[in-house]
């Protein structure tokens, strides 16, 4: 807390004052000001910025305006003022306040209305569900947190330090004095110094004791008169005290010395005569290979045309061989007479492994022939499991004979078990072979060893080294290799240890580790989190294994949880302190019993999971619903559930489900639960695929089952370059063309653009905005033109090392330095020598809080063009098919979640039946590409992220692909509609199959990765209104942004609507005159270019009336927040028939969002100034605002008082009020039947003048 203070006058006073709101971010102290909506209004929070000082928030004309408070180095604080101005002085805070309190101190404002923080009571955190309600267990005798100790794990040199500093302080204070006086009387010893610095160097000399204890072994087998000298010294030791132990520990470091630098060369020597004199031994156990993979076979049928069918007159049976260590594939046909005919191909024959999509056991192999010919065979596998396991082993077998020095891909192997308190069983072979139920993996590939282990347990009372012992056992009894523990990480009984492939131990670097509590008060570690993080070659990498709040009710406590560690969880590169970990790392897995439950009956779930239908639990699971509202887990992916719930059985059996348990406190109900997940989250255009997601059946010692997961997933490795540093004229450049932002704030400070990457030697900055405007009080969009963008240079130019490189990009304020949000760019998508166009969202602290775009290109020198295919680029996916897969398809984009790249503008806007046709071919490519989530006949889902709500469109003027999903382009008006994916349960959906191709010049159109982005609290924290004392009020709206920005490619292809929109289309389109989602010309009116065009949305907005958008948060993130949480009933939204010269039109949702109201309003209308040619449709849309406000309304029938109450839940305009029930009334605060009876009176009584 930026409060904190040692000793004397806190900055804070006695006590906290009310208006003190803490670590509060930016964007909930704006909607507490909003909320309180009078000017004058105030409130203190901590500075993100700066650690020690305050913001400052002050609500002025719907406008927030934020002041730094900075401490100075005497510990006086002071606003911020401009430059010249003299800063007053106070020595805390209330004083500070107490002054601006007065009128005419040069605030934008006096401040008048404090708004006080909400002070919850401690909530009784007791965990009944788990058993932890009489007391949370003691932390684990084991005094080893971590291993080895990381950068911020406190050790005992941490201890050592403390000590010596007092020792050190108690010899000046008094023992000084005492040596003094003998030397004045003429001694030539520092008897009481001596004593302090034996006593200081205690610990160092049993540590030096040790380690020549540990080189007393190896000097008798290389070195044999240091060995000797060794022994002495350490005999020596043990008798020696007094005024000869420092001089012994002074001749020990210098014998220490020596035998380091000398025992290296000696034992190269040693080792150099052995080998010369004496056979070669076998290599240590630890250093031999795994077993070998025996050659496995595989019936399949060779898929052909019916035409080709007729000449052969049936299906031909093939076996194929794979020989991995041998590095061979033999196809052999069965011909007539028992006789066969066989081809055998080697490793470097076989070019491609083409997986379709539409049949999930269909593979095509691509064979390389005489003369440079290929010939390609389709394969039937005998289900999707068995074509999964025949892919990996080839890319095993690939892999294994790659004249590459470092790998490609490797195989990570993640688990999370909630151990219960008690010991495991002594073999959890079935939990590391990936045993069990739900999505395993095929026999013929469970023995094969992954490059990577990471355990996670909860409730785990087993001692760190005894646990990772039994770990290793259980893996080298499995595959015959002797895994390294690289990092063991502990918070009392939570644990997370990550073990490693012998062969990869020096490919691991920068290991980091760091714990968060989350238990009672955040003080306690039997909830809370552990992190691992380090980089494999040039692939950085997360973990987290949590222990979240349990107990049915506690969503919120959770989600809380959940953001706590995403903020405090230290992990990775220092220098990104800008952005939290779930943007630190190409890829973060996030895995451990996350506590949450299933919102059903608990016979109803004992039903559904006795018929193994695991759908209906799906929609009513607590993590998917919130990470469906975007309070969690924002833009992470989940593989699809296909295993019932891991919690809670009846310890010693799988059989039963124990819901009921007696406590103090009444009969708790625990009903069966997917508490165990496994999440994870990649940068965009990175390759990473699940493999397998289950549970075992088998390891009944705990009321949890433990889960398993494996991943492939693509690793880059530390670049060289072949040709040097570049010169010049081969320097590659990143250049930006210009870049606009949407960034969710009410203030109205400037921005810079902060860039980051690993292939920059330093972080570079932007200038400051150029374009400035506002449609809405909550919202602003900020643009760079070219001249305030800086270009950048990588460090080496080569095409296959940029195509591998991100960027970082964080939103800034210029008076704040604090963070709006920030982002991840592919650079793979933008080489070329055209710009290429960029879409993502921006997100601070786990909430998105805007979005930005661009346009840019990564120029590469013709001379550093060349690249090679990577080995996860060897398997595609066939992209003639566009249907959906029957079956869930396994592959997984390359691409990322959040990312969105438009490519290049080939044409200019304005062919419609050319955009149309490109789009449809893109969403029907998109689809093709997506694999079944939560349908069970398979088909693709849709994703509940941003990009699938409506309210995307009506900002970006983005044709929206319904038209595509739902009927056919104008161009081919009789064409049969397309079947729509049906509504997903978790909205879990994988992103889509990398195209084929070369990487440079593939262009992939990304769909979000997972389905579900979450929300956490918008924290961009400002100094955000940017002003000073010397009058500064937030800063002008400048001119608008450039229009290339606001005219969206012609190949942008949003994700379909939801099914439950397009089948309702479809519906009346049978029952009425059908519509073409996309008019003629002459039926759309397009609004005139203009500076800030208004956001405008179609018929109502709210529960079902016809009337204004009278926008409370109306922002397209509001609104995409609030759509997110709705099935989208009824209509897909249209299209404009062609997009504007200037700025892409406004379109509205119509009916398919008119059920579902803004929550969370905040009182600015942006409909006031809409003109009507803005609107789609005719006359009969209702946007328009009524003659009367509803408080003047109110007013009139004298009663004003619950004016705050019908705003705060959104009734904010007449029109809407006509559907307003008694309910909707005592919601808002109209309690007193009287009243309601009189509302509601007026309210018919003006609907019939009407």
């Amino acid at each position: 807390m930026a409060g904190g203070g040692g000793g004397g006058v806190t900055p804070l006073g006695p006590a906290p004052p009310m208006w003190y709101h803490r670590d509060l971010s930016r964007a909930a102290a704006e909607e507490l000001l909003a909320r309180a909506g009078r000017d004058g209004s105030f409130l203190v929070r901590d500075s993100e910025s700066v650690n020690g000082a305050y913001a400052l928030c002050v609500l002025f004309q719907k406008h927030v305006h934020t002041y730094r408070i900075l401490p100075d180095d005497e510990g006086f604080l002071a606003v911020q003022t401009s430059q010249g101005v003299q800063p007053k002085r106070f020595k805390t805070l209330p004083e500070l306040v107490s002054l601006y309190l007065q009128p005419n101190q040069g605030l934008v404002t006096t401040l008048l209305y404090a708004v006080d923080r909400e002070e919850t009571a401690v909530t009784d955190d007791r965990d009944y569900s788990d058993g932890e309600d009489e007391k949370p267990p003691l932390p684990p005798r084991s005094a080893s947190t971590s291993t080895p100790p990381g950068p911020e794990t406190p050790t005992e040199s941490t201890l050592a330090a403390n000590g010596l500093s007092t020792i050190s302080h108690e010899y000046l204070k008094g023992s000084y004095a005492l040596d003094l006086e003998a030397v004045k009387q003429g001694a030539s010893s520092l008897p009481h110094l001596n004593k302090t610095l034996v006593a200081s160097c205690k610990r160092l000399n049993g540590e030096v004791d040790k380690v020549l204890s540990g080189l007393e072994i190896l000097s008798k087998v290389f070195d044999q008169q240091s060995a000797f000298m060794v022994t002495k010294m350490i005999q020596q030791s043990v008798n020696q005290g007094g005024d000869q132990e420092l001089e012994n520990l002074v001749t020990k470091l210098a014998i220490l010395k020596d035998l380091l630098s000398s025992i290296e060369k000696k034992a190269l020597k040693a080792l150099q005569d052995m080998s010369l004199s004496s056979p070669c031994s076998p290599p240590p156990f630890s250093m031999r290979h795994s077993k070998a993979i025996p050659v496995q076979a595989f019936e399949v049928k060779l898929d052909v045309y019916l035409a080709e069918l007729t000449k052969i007159g049936k299906s031909q049976k093939y076996t194929l061989s794979v020989d991995v260590e041998g590095g061979r594939l033999v196809v052999m046909k069965k011909v007539k007479d028992n006789q066969e005919d066989w081809t055998t191909f080697t490793h470097d024959k076989i070019r491609q492994l083409i997986k379709s999509q539409r049949v999930q056991n269909k593979l095509g192999i691509v064979f390389e022939k005489e003369k440079d010919k290929s010939q390609r065979k389709d394969f039937i596998f005998a289900s999707a499991k068995k074509r999964e396991a025949f892919c990996q082993l080839l890319q095993l077998m690939k892999n294994k004979h790659s004249n590459q020095d470092e790998p490609d891909m490797i195989s990570i192997f993640i688990g999370t078990w909630n151990m219960g308190s008690v010991p495991s069983p002594k073999s959890v072979a079935s939990w590391v072979l990936c045993r069990g139920l739900g999505k395993t993996l095929d026999e013929m590939t469970v023995t094969i060893p992954h490059d990577l282990y990471v355990f996670g347990s909860q409730e785990n009372s087993v001692c760190d080294r005894e646990w990772v012992e039994s770990l290793r056992a259980v893996l080298k009894e499995q595959t015959e290799l002797d895994y390294k523990p690289i990092a063991v990480q502990t918070l009392w009984s939570i644990k997370l240890a990550v073990l490693v492939k012998p062969e990869h131990e020096n490919r691991i670097s920068h290991v980091g580790m760091s714990s968060v509590k989350t238990g009672i008060a955040n003080t306690l570690g039997n909830k809370g989190a552990v992190g691992v993080s380090f980089m494999f070659n040039g692939t950085s990498f997360g973990f987290v294994n949590c222990h979240l709040t349990s107990g049915n009710e506690k969503i919120a406590r959770r989600n809380q949880n959940y953001l706590d560690i995403l903020r405090l969880l230290s992990l990775g590169d220092k220098q990104l302190s800008s952005f939290d970990i779930s943007l630190r790392f190409t890829h973060l897995f996030w895995l451990g019993d996350l506590n949450y439950r299933l919102d059903m009956d608990i016979q109803e779930i004992l039903n559904y999971i006795n018929r193994k239908e695991f759908e209906p639990l799906l929609k009513v699971d607590q993590l998917n619903l919130e990470r469906e509202k975007n309070k969690v887990f924002l833009r992470f992916a989940e593989e699809e559930i296909s295993f019932p719930p891991t919690y809670r059985y009846e310890r010693g059996s799988r059989d039963t489900y124990v819901w009921q348990k007696q406590k103090a406190t009444g009969m708790r109900t625990n009903v069966p639960s997917w508490c165990d997940r496994i999440l994870w989250k990649s940068y965009p255009e990175t390759h990473i695929v699940c493999n397998s997601y289950g549970c075992t059946d088998d390891i009944v010692t705990s009321d949890h089952s433990p889960v398993f997961g494996t991943f492939e997933v693509g690793v880059t490795s530390q670049f060289v370059s072949k040709k040097g540093l570049p010169k010049s004229s081969e320097q590659a450049y990143i250049e930006f063309e210009s870049i606009e932002a949407i960034v969710k704030t009410a203030s109205r400070t400037k921005f810079f653009i902060e860039f980051y990457s690993t292939c920059l030697e330093e972080f570079k900055k932007s200038y400051e905005n150029d374009s400035q405007s506002s449609d809405n009080v909550n919202f602003l969009r900020v643009g760079w033109s070219n001249k305030q963008l800086t270009t950048l240079k990588p460090l080496l130019s080569e095409i296959e090392y940029l195509q591998d490189q991100h960027l970082l990009l964080t939103v800034k304020s210029v008076d704040g330095y604090e963070s709006y949000g920030e982002c991840v760019l592919a650079l793979k998508s933008m080489i070329g020598s055209t710009a290429q166009q960029f879409h993502t969202y921006l997100s601070h602290r786990g909430e998105e809080t805007g979005n930005i775009r661009g346009s840019m290109r990564v120029r590469v020198p013709a001379e550093r063009m060349g690249t090679r295919e990577r080995l996860y680029e060897w398997i595609s996916v066939d992209q003639d098919e566009t249907s959906g897969p029957k079956g869930k398809s396994t592959m997984v984009s390359r691409v990322g979640h959040e990312y969105v790249k438009q490519s290049v503008v080939r044409k200019q806007l304005g062919e419609l039946g050319k955009v149309n046709e490109e789009g449809e071919k893109n969403c029907k490519e998109e689809n093709a590409a997506r694999s079944k989530q939560d349908t069970p006949d398979g088909e693709s889902s849709i994703g509940k992220n941003s990009f699938n709500n409506p309210a995307y469109y009506i900002l970006e003027g983005v044709p929206h692909p319904s038209a595509a999903e739902l009927l056919s382009s104008p161009t081919s008006p009789t064409a049969p509609p397309v079947k729509a994916p049906p509504p997903s349960a978790g909205a879990r959906t994988k992103p889509p199959p990398a195209a084929s191709g070369p990487a440079h010049s593939r262009r992939t159109v990304v769909a979000g990765h997972p389905a579900r982005g979450v929300s956490e609290e918008s924290s961009s924290e400002d100094d955000g209104g940017g002003a000073t004392l010397a009058g500064a009020q937030g800063g002008g709206i400048g001119g608008t942004v450039g229009s290339t920005l606001n005219r969206p490619p012609p190949d942008f292809p949003p994700p379909p609507l939801p099914k439950g929109a397009l089948e309702t289309a479809a519906a009346e389109a049978q029952l009425s005159k059908p519509r073409s989602l996309y008019p003629d010309l002459a039926e759309v009116r397009i609004p005139p270019a203009g500076p800030a065009g208004p956001l405008v949305m179609g018929d109502g907005f709210r529960r079902g009336a016809a009337g204004a958008l009278d926008d409370q948060s109306c922002s397209v993130l509001q609104m995409a927040k609030t759509l997110s949480e709705s099935e989208f009933p009824g209509q897909p939204p249209r299209a404009p028939s062609a997009p504007p010269p200037v700025r892409a039109p406004t379109i509205g949702i119509l009916d398919a969002c008119r059920t579902f109201p803004p929550r969370n309003p905040i009182p600015e209308s942006i409909a006031e100034d809409m003109p009507e040619e803005a609107l789609w449709g005719s006359s009969s849309s209702s946007l328009s605002v009524g003659e009367s406000s509803v408080g003047e309304w109110l007013q009139r029938l004298g009663l004003e008082r619950y004016e705050q109450g019908l705003l705060h839940n959104g009734w904010d305009d007449l029109e809407f009020l006509s559907d307003i029930t008694e309910e909707d009334l005592e919601e808002a605060g109209v309690l007193d039947p009287a009243h309601k009876q009189i509302l509601l009176e007026s309210l018919r009584q003006q609907q019939q003048q009407k």
